[in-house]
């Protein structure tokens, strides 16, 4: 018997769900989202999955395939310059636009700072995946604004899967250094320059990205199997290392 009118919240924790574990770096570009299978997870109907997965379609974080079902976006090298620009916009605006941080936002930042820094030094790369884009989300949360907040968070989303497929190297401390940076201006109240280093800190990480990789369909089976990356994929001359989210 299908649920024909199931609560809200189960609807959106299936996006959420979604959006949350990319954010995590737990879902990877290219993953196949079964309708059946997310059905029996959440309970619901493969209707009440195929809406979420159509919502986050419209977000663009999945797409559909015929006759092979949902699956989380691989995004191509012009879509990463596209959501790069994206983010230099929203985020530089946002920040122009804040007049004060609190004590509380303050608090709230330099927790999360502590975690950048205790994730580094423990050399938990899933959780720093997750800790350096999560920290532009924060300064979203303290605007009040929460639209910007779920545009943020699925800008993001798709950062993250971005890095996932073009990032050959991880430079976590340079990454945190300019969340510092960042912080600092905001806490002597020049959010122009917070603004202005926000928008250097996405120049360094998309200029250390390696557009002309492919995706490498066996790379699941290839890690499962403790086998090395794919060597013969294109590459470009390095330039400049990446500097994480």
């Amino acid at each position: 018997m299908q649920d024909l009118s199931p609560p809200k919240n189960v609807q959106t924790s299936i996006d959420e769900a979604v959006v949350s574990g990319i954010l995590s770096a737990r879902i990877r570009p290219g993953t196949r989202l079964s309708e059946n299978e997310v059905a029996r997870l959440f309970n619901v109907s493969r209707t009440r999955v195929r809406e979420a997965m159509m919502r986050l379609e419209q977000r663009g974080i999945v797409k559909v395939s015929p006759r092979r079902g949902w699956f989380v976006v691989e995004p191509s090298a012009e879509e990463a310059v596209s959501v790069y620009a994206a983010r230099r916009v929203v985020e530089a605006g946002l920040l122009r636009s804040m007049e004060r941080l609190t004590e509380a936002g303050r608090d709230k930042l330099h927790a999360h700072l502590a975690e950048e820094k205790a994730a580094i030094a423990a050399g938990d790369r899933q959780r720093l995946t997750c800790l350096m884009g999560d920290f532009h989300i924060r300064i979203a949360e303290l605007s009040g604004n929460f639209i910007l907040v779920e545009i943020l968070r699925d800008l993001t989303a798709r950062t993250i899967l971005i890095s996932l497929i073009y990032q050959s190297e991880f430079h976590a401390m340079q990454s945190h250094l300019g969340h510092c940076r960042i912080v600092a201006a905001m806490e002597e109240g020049d959010f122009l320059k917070a603004a202005e280093l926000a928008i250097e800190h996405l120049d360094e990480v998309e200029t250390g990205l390696d557009l002309t990789r492919r995706p490498d369909p066996l790379a699941d089976l290839r890690h499962s199997l403790s086998l090395p990356p794919a060597s013969n994929a294109p590459r470009r001359p390095k330039t400049q290392t990446n500097r994480g989210e």
